[in-house]
């Protein structure tokens, strides 16, 4: 019998072994692979139909976003409230979402109801019209939450910085305007809904408690589709223009009568790719990636500056970017980007000491962890990978990297990349 007065050992989470539960693949008869986490004893279940038709893919604005939000507005049998009735119907929930590279479908509900969604998830593929006054609605609206969004210094900041970074032409830092909306016609939208949806490039993952036949109903609803299965090489390659105010100060007054300032730091980065990302990511944790980070113990618990400061590598597939993002009150804005500055310079000057290291490794493992706690974050562990062409060997060699990377090899990262002069910084008031 176990003596319950004793307390059991405490272990580290860095001495956890962990493991990534395999994927299933099929492949339908079109060549589309499907990618599925059996897992879980709750009865229910997602769907997720990637397909290659994100900002990158279009040739005027908003065009990628506009003909994926009204994929679900009618078809030639059901409008858009019945076609809402029928997912509502069976408890599901049916959303989508545009992105720079891809678009995405996706499809949550019980797990015995899944025949009967599918056909529905079907028909929209196939037979979405797009219509003419669901896209007057939808551009009404949005005109109205970007009127409403430019007013917030935060949203400003955000989408400066990406021009900044990538060029207002490159998908990662194109934004939309007023005069965009306005131009979005009925036509352009049916002919990118055409060719990259009807005739597209496609990935489904699936997740949960799946039924037995789910495979036969995917390539019975999905498998007789002119889709076919998506080529990295094929991503449209569009050239970066950053902005040549590279190490300046810039300063913007958006609201003149606002009390805080929207503070953005950020610098140009490579790819999970490059043979730096996985350790960037150790430093990124140490500089700013979580709540006991250094630039949060410092400006906010510290300083008082502001209630929460993070750095951050962005989640893009052809390349990435470095960003420290915070609100702060305007009479402090530069003390704040002082002392990111000066925490810069500490990580280049001095290496991390081992109980601070730990506790970022510690961090990082447990962020893992709960990353392979149930079948949807499973599969959004496994997206990560296959969107990004990459194979489970770069979960396994992150792990390596979180337990083995040594203070000496962070300083040389900071030296390299934390030096101000190769950071774009902006503030807006």
């Amino acid at each position: 019998m176990k003596n319950r007065t004793i307390a059991p050992p405490i272990i580290d989470a860095v001495d956890f072994h962990l493991e990534l539960k395999p994927c299933q693949k099929h492949i339908l008869d079109n060549g589309v692979e499907v990618y599925a986490i059996h897992a879980g004893s709750q009865e229910v279940m997602t769907v997720e139909w990637v397909f290659f038709a994100g900002n990158s893919y279009e040739e005027k604005n908003l065009v990628a976003a506009a003909a994926n939000f009204l994929l679900k507005n009618g078809t030639t049998s059901r409008s858009a409230f019945q076609i809402n009735e029928h997912f509502e119907y069976y408890g599901s929930y049916l959303n989508r979402a545009c992105y720079n590279e891809t678009s995405t479908l996706t499809l949550h509900c019980l797990s015995k109801h899944i025949a009967e969604l599918l056909p529905a998830v079907q028909e929209l593929i196939t037979d979405s019209t797009l219509p003419e006054e669901e896209l007057a609605v939808y551009k009404q609206n949005m005109k109205q939450k970007l009127s409403v969004n430019l007013k917030k210094s935060d949203f400003v900041a955000g989408r400066l910085m990406d021009t900044y970074l990538y060029g207002e032409e490159h998908p990662y830092g194109r934004f939309s305007r007023h005069k965009d909306f306005d131009a979005l016609n009925r036509e352009e939208l049916v002919a990118f809904y055409e060719k990259y949806y009807k005739k597209g490039k496609c990935i489904i993952f699936t997740a949960g408690n799946l039924p037995d036949d789910l495979p036969r109903l995917l390539n019975q609803y999905f498998g007789s589709l002119p889709l076919s299965k998506p080529s990295f090489s094929e991503i449209p390659s569009i050239s970066f223009a950053p902005s040549s105010k590279k190490g300046e100060s810039i300063r913007i007054t958006n609201d003149p009568g606002a009390s805080q300032g929207a503070i953005r730091i950020g610098r140009p980065f490579p790819n999970r790719h490059h043979p730096d990302f996985q350790q960037v990511q150790v430093l990124n944790n140490l500089f700013g990636g979580f709540f006991g980070s250094r630039l949060m113990t410092n400006i906010r618990e510290d300083k008082g500056y502001t209630y929460g400061i993070y750095s951050y590598l962005q989640n893009h597939i052809e390349r990435s970017s470095w960003i420290i993002s915070t609100e702060a009150g305007k009479e402090v804005c530069e003390a704040t980007i002082k002392e990111v500055y000066h925490e810069m310079r500490r990580l280049r000057e001095t290496p991390v000491k081992e109980e601070e290291l730990l506790l970022v490794r510690n961090y990082m493992m447990g962020t893992l962890l709960g990353d392979l706690d149930g079948p949807f974050h499973l599969l959004a562990r496994w997206k990560n990978i296959i969107l990004n062409n990459l194979d489970e060997n770069y979960f396994y060699n992150t792990i390596h990297v979180i337990k083995t990377v040594s203070p000496k090899e962070l300083q040389a990262l900071a030296e390299k990349y934390l030096r101000p002069d190769e950071f774009y910084e902006l503030v807006v008031v």
